[in-house]
């Protein structure tokens, strides 16, 4: 039985992230840098060194092809794992811009691993 309950592919990289926790009545929390497990149209999956809370907001500032991506999200999941945490990140606010820089960076991370070379820019590895 397949349980998978994301709509869009996630392949694996490496990107360092920073990321601000936004709660319900928009006041600022903690505020940090985490690294990408894996990235996709319709979310992320990020490392961090504490929890994060599940159902808050997060506004997240990624580095995709040398350009700056600012985009909205929520906590829906996290994990704990190897003394890390892994913090499932569904997004729900992108501006048109940094959207068509998002989908680009996706499409080329899954035409490289269908041909099996590596990811476009060199600072982001696939994990093995």
């Amino acid at each position: 039985m397949n349980t998978e309950r994301r709509s869009h592919a996630r392949p694996e990289s490496l990107n360092l992230l920073d990321y601000l926790v936004v709660d319900e009545q928009g006041r600022q929390g903690e505020y940090s840098m985490a690294r990408t497990l894996n990235v996709s149209k319709g979310g992320i999956l990020m490392e961090t060194h504490i929890p994060l809370p599940q159902g808050q907001q997060v506004m997240l500032t990624l580095e995709l092809d040398d350009k700056l991506v600012n985009i909205m999200g929520r906590i829906v999941y996290t994990t704990y794992s190897s003394g890390m945490h892994q913090n499932g990140i569904e997004f729900f606010h992108v501006s048109e811009n940094d959207r068509h820089i998002l989908y680009a960076y996706v499409e080329a991370f899954h035409d490289s691993q269908k041909k099996g070379s590596p990811p476009a820019d060199p600072g982001l590895q696939a994990q093995p």
